[in-house]
């Protein structure tokens, strides 16, 4: 296991209060005031309950670090704490932890023990496995798409880890546990995708069987600074696509109104270019993939190959309550 220097972390978001921060932590807890996140570790009763799912998962990470600060972070902890794709909330954090621990599950914590130890950054003094060996990891153990997301993720984020990269680290390790599983998703990861959202659709898409699109594409205006960016384009049928998430017609990023009359607008200006339709969907229809299937067909997309129903009927569960 080699170590280097790393201050980018995903801080805590809520406060956690330990020892001589939480006098009496029982009964806060039973007035309400308080929420135990781990053993010794509490935070602030009415911020918790406003968090996302996956930011009560980062404050539990962050809370496992102050019981373990010798532990060494890895799979969805790791993804936390780096700001990777963190999809729900884990039921457990995961960690590794020095000998002689031995492997086992103690208040949501689940403790690993490995032959092979992970490389590491030190992130604000923790250790977490490298960007590298999360998606490596993800990749092996967990659903295609959301390793897919997470690979995508990694590689965006640090320009010197490459798909290639990845599949070489699979490929040393000597279990062969998820090793075809990975190949998928490395074979198909690159930095293009913006988002979760986009980086799932591409494994649905595919899975259902049509075409896979161009990601990213741009479709030209007439003059200068005209030019439009969709998420998906299938040109040889003239066809756009766009990943939706539903807070950008929420009302939590402004004017919902108006962000549908701006969505509108722009669909009309790609179609007076040439765009035949405008397909739209969002995590809903993920979830639900054959309301994504209606959807491109509504479009004008046509499958092109038989349907792939084994990752499509474990994709539900995966994507519950979607990802940060």
């Amino acid at each position: 296991m080699s170590t280097r220097a790393h201050s980018g972390v995903a801080v805590s978001p809520v406060p956690l209060l330990t020892g001589p921060f939480v006098p009496r932590p029982d009964r806060g807890v039973r007035r309400g005031e308080l929420v135990r996140v781990t053993r010794g570790v509490y935070a602030p009763a009415e911020r918790w309950r406003g968090l996302a799912p996956w930011d009560r998962y980062l404050a539990r990470v962050h809370a496992a670090a102050t019981v373990y600060p010798d532990a060494v972070f890895i799979l969805e902890s790791a993804a936390a704490l780096r700001g990777l794709p963190v999809f729900s909330e884990p039921s457990q954090v995961h960690v590794i932890l020095p000998e002689p621990a031995t492997a086992r599950v103690f208040s949501g914590t689940r403790i690993h023990t490995r032959r092979r130890l992970p490389h590491v950054d030190m992130l604000a003094g923790m250790q977490v496995a490298t960007g590298s060996e999360t998606a490596v990891e993800i990749a092996r153990l967990r659903h295609p798409a959301v390793a897919l997301a997470v690979t995508g993720a990694a590689l965006r984020q640090d320009p010197m880890v490459t798909a290639e990269s990845l599949a070489a680290l699979s490929a040393e390790q000597a279990s062969s546990r998820g090793r075809r599983s990975a190949c998928w998703v490395f074979e198909r990861a690159t930095a293009v995708p913006e988002s979760p959202l986009e980086n799932v659709s591409l494994a649905v898409i595919e899975w259902l069987g049509f075409e896979l699109p161009e990601m990213q594409a741009w479709i030209r205006g007439s003059q200068p600074g005209e030019d439009d960016r969709v998420d998906f384009l299938w040109p040889s049928q003239s066809i756009a696509g766009e990943a939706d998430g539903a807070i950008k017609y929420s009302g939590a990023m402004g004017d919902a109104r108006e962000a549908l009359r701006a969505r509108n607008a722009r669909d009309a200006r790609l179609m007076r270019r040439g765009i035949a339709a405008v397909a739209h969907w969002g995590w809903p229809d993920l979830i639900a993939p054959q309301q994504l299937r209606a959807i491109l067909q509504a479009a004008g997309i046509r499958p092109t190959r038989a349907e792939q129903t084994a990752p499509l009927y474990t994709l539900a569960a995966a994507l519950r309550s979607r990802a940060r």
